[in-house]
């Protein structure tokens, strides 16, 4: 890290956060105009591409304008709002790269004291529903100003939504927030359209034909320029008493199937007078626009005001990373990402990655360690069959999920030269992988090149996996493979290791697990413990399921309903799911995944009981917990502190 003096006057780098800065950066140090965007963040201020505010402020200033940004205002009053002076084209308001709600709550509803995103790391930074606040903030302070929201937060909340801190559904967000225009999904392409529009002279609110925007209206909606248009269950329907959950299931598997900007259609949802419109999803980058995008002059730190708070540690985790796609075309429930950046793959080019991995050789602190390659499925880079390239993703199929697509394309090639590339580089001694992948879509590639190649380089001693549970109807509602696929993934694993030598032997599968999911019964999440029990492993990453917008899984959970169509069948769906509602049944099943914590003895002996598995309460090698015993407390009897698993097992 620079010192703190030549730190501190490398300020004007960065994008404006004071007139002065502005002043500096567009005037020559000699005042000016206003602004022609403000960008308003519930994050702080870090100019690096994994952040949403300094990769729109960077791709708007390159295409012209002025910049300023507003991190992480005091919401209280409307000062803060004010510092920048009103812009001349819109203000943008983003929550920033996490959902607020998120951010400030844990699934149980307590109070988080931690915000990565934040200077210090300490929480507190930014308000509950922090779009809505801000924009409110803006109207105080600048009355008939355009505001376009975006981001995450607005992202998922686009259209009706359940709400589960409020537990009942909420309106389109571009309705509460009494913004101009909501844009969806990313942005890039949206924005600078937006941008042409505003500096004709078109305000915000009149601006209806752009790809990836909501907008509303109290006029009638056509169809217009060849697009198709589905209405969606009105405001009143979604929330009658009797039929509303019904609705709100089959509105959101229209939103689902509408996700993809080649087949996509429009979507209307009634208010009273007023219609929302969902236009269809921006078209995809193609590889020269994500490179340019991610080449853009970031300084690739945070902002110096944050110097004094040591920082924000959320830059920690990407400093020395590349992001090499974007999308997935998986079938997770319980991920809002294919309905915000779509089923469709964008991938860099090799070059342009390995231009910016020469760039984190020369930046300070580097030590030759490149943490990550990847995106949100590392091992996903192109489109899953060349079907999509014509007509889109399918509408009511899967690629990848319980059971694969036949058309499904599976190749590490790529993937494996670049990574190559990458550690034959000057100065990098190692090329890690730390984003997710897809461990069968590697079983599914009959070329163990890659994997092989993987645990033999890019791997730091442990390969985070997500498996989710074992039990099959639990991992059908998932849309995760079968729990035999997993096995399958942990033995070649395994044998690939052993046979790279005693060092390698040593390194870890890590598997990720979920309770209370959707679907899961009491019997399920015993099945799972059964699993933990027989396999001689004590699950580290464990969490309870958390119903956000744009899940598939969060509409399950406020419906009880799966809304898909199974095998492609669209009268098959709407079948009904069990749904782990009480803290009660949630403490059960999360004490089952932990039963060898004797903190969770007592719980695990209820949730054995309501399950009817009395047969797993005793001292036999087959049993997860010992009878209760008054007036001792609980120990761990079946932990080999050795060999840290159970020894009757």
């Amino acid at each position: 890290m620079q010192n703190l003096q030549d730190y501190r006057a490398s300020r004007d780098l960065f994008l404006p956060l004071t007139p002065e800065d502005a002043a500096l950066r567009y005037h020559g140090g000699t005042g000016g105009g206003p602004l022609d965007f403000i960008l308003v963040t519930g994050d702080a201020y870090v100019d690096h591409p994994s952040f949403g505010a300094a990769l729109l402020g960077r791709l708007l200033e390159d295409a012209g304008y002025s910049m300023g940004i507003i991190p992480q205002p005091d919401w209280r009053s409307a000062e803060d709002f004010r510092i920048l002076g009103a812009p001349r084209l819109a203000f943008l308001v983003s929550a920033g790269n996490v959902d607020s709600m998120v951010a400030n709550y844990t699934v149980s509803g307590k109070p988080r004291r931690q915000d990565a995103y934040s200077p210090g790391g300490i929480g507190g930074r930014r308000p509950d529903r922090a779009t809505l606040v801000y924009c409110t903030r803006i109207r105080e302070a600048w009355k008939n100003v355009d505001i376009v929201i975006g981001g995450i937060e607005a992202s998922l909340r686009r259209l009706a939504h359940y709400d589960f801190w409020s537990d009942k559904l909420r309106r389109s967000m571009l309705l509460d927030s009494k913004a101009d225009l909501l844009v969806y999904g990313m942005a890039e392409r949206a924005i600078l359209e937006i941008a042409e529009r505003l500096d004709r002279g078109i305000r915000a609110g009149q601006i209806r034909d752009v790809r990836g925007t909501v907008w509303k209206t109290q006029g009638e909606v056509t169809e217009t320029d060849g697009l198709k248009m589905t209405d969606l269950p009105d405001w009143d329907l979604l929330r009658d008493p009797r039929g509303g959950k019904h609705a709100y299931a089959e509105s959101f598997r229209e939103q689902q199937r509408n996700t993809d900007a080649i087949n996509g259609r429009m979507l209307t949802e009634r208010y009273g007078p007023t219609t929302v419109v969902q236009n269809p999803p921006a078209l995809p980058l193609e590889t020269e626009e994500l490179d340019r995008l991610h080449e853009l002059p970031f300084t690739r730190t945070f902002h110096p005001d944050y110097l004094p708070h040591g920082g924000v540690p959320a830059i920690e985790e990407v400093r020395f990373s590349l992001v090499n796609n974007r999308g997935c075309f998986g079938a997770c429930t319980f991920c809002a990402l294919t309905y915000h950046q779509g089923r469709r793959m964008q991938a860099r080019s090799r070059e342009s990655l390995l231009r910016e991995a020469r760039l984190l050789t020369k930046l300070p602190g580097f030590k030759g360690y490149i943490h990550d390659v990847g995106g949100p499925t590392a091992n996903f880079l192109n489109p899953s069959c060349d079907r999509q390239l014509r007509s889109g993703v399918c509408r009511d199929r899967q690629c990848i999920g319980f059971s694969p697509c036949r058309e499904l394309r599976v190749d590490h090639r790529e993937y494996l030269d670049t990574l190559r590339a990458l550690r034959a580089l000057p100065g990098v001694k190692k090329v890690f992988v730390r984003s997710g992948l897809r461990f069968d879509y590697l079983l599914m590639d009959r070329d163990e090149t890659f994997l092989r190649e993987l645990c033999e380089h890019h791997i730091s001693g442990r390969l985070k996996v997500a498996p989710e549970h074992i039990a099959t109807h639990t991992l059908e509602v998932m849309g995760k493979p079968p729990a035999r696929v997993f096995r399958q993934f942990q033995e070649r694993y395994a044998s690939i290791n052993n046979s790279l030598g005693p060092a390698f032997a040593r390194q870890q599968l890590v598997p990720y697990f979920i309770s209370s999911h959707p679907g899961t019964t009491l019997a399920d999440a015993v099945e799972l413990a059964e699993y933990f029990r027989s396999s001689r492993v004590t699950p580290e990453q464990v969490q309870d399921f958390y119903p956000t917008p744009g899940t598939l899984a969060t509409c399950m959970y406020y419906t009880g309903l799966d809304p898909r169509p199974h095998r492609g069948k669209r009268d098959s769906a709407m079948a009904p799911v069990h749904v782990a509602r009480t803290a009660r049944e949630k403490g059960w099943q999360r004490a089952l995944l932990q039963f060898r914590d004797p903190r969770n003895a007592e719980k695990v002996r209820e949730a054995l009981l309501a399950a009817g598995r009395q047969d797993l309460i005793g001292w036999g090698p087959a049993c997860l917990v010992g009878p209760a015993e008054k007036g001792r407390p609980e120990r761990h009897r079946h932990r080999d502190r050795r060999r840290d698993r159970p020894r009757n097992s």
